[in-house]
């Protein structure tokens, strides 16, 4: 009896990543394939003052930042090109981030995340995404 319990339970926690990834979301458009889960929640309100793209670049390592713009490019697993009127920028969408949303090059959306600055390079490591009304 105790094996046959056992079993269950490691077929169940097995079986639940397929069950999540029915829940679709993600960037839609040039070099996608990817899927996404969802996870629910977070906070939703004023997300304070919108900066740039040519600002940010400028910025300090590690600041926060909310630019509002298009992801027009997936460059790889989960790096994009983020447009908006002064500039692109590489940006950095973790999977989870997505939360069942799908955006395509025509959607503006708003990011928040941290500046991510390298030796000769700028990215945005993004913490939340969502798809602005125009």
């Amino acid at each position: 009896m105790k094996k046959t319990l056992a079993v269950a339970a490691i077929v169940a926690l097995m079986s639940a990543p397929v069950f999540a990834a029915n829940t679709q979301g993600g960037f839609t458009g040039p070099g996608s394939t990817a899927t996404t889960t969802s996870q629910g929640g977070g906070f939703s309100g004023p997300n304070g003052s919108v900066t740039t793209v040519e600002k940010a670049k400028s910025m300090r390592d590690d600041a926060w930042v909310t630019l509002r713009g298009t992801i027009t490019e997936r460059l790889s697993d989960d790096v994009y090109t983020f447009k908006d009127a002064t500039g692109t920028v590489n940006v950095d969408i973790d999977h989870k981030r997505w939360n069942g949303v799908t955006i395509t090059p025509q959607d503006v959306v708003e990011i928040q995340g941290e500046v991510d600055k390298d030796w000769n390079s700028v990215e945005i490591d993004v913490k939340q995404i969502n798809k602005v009304s125009k």
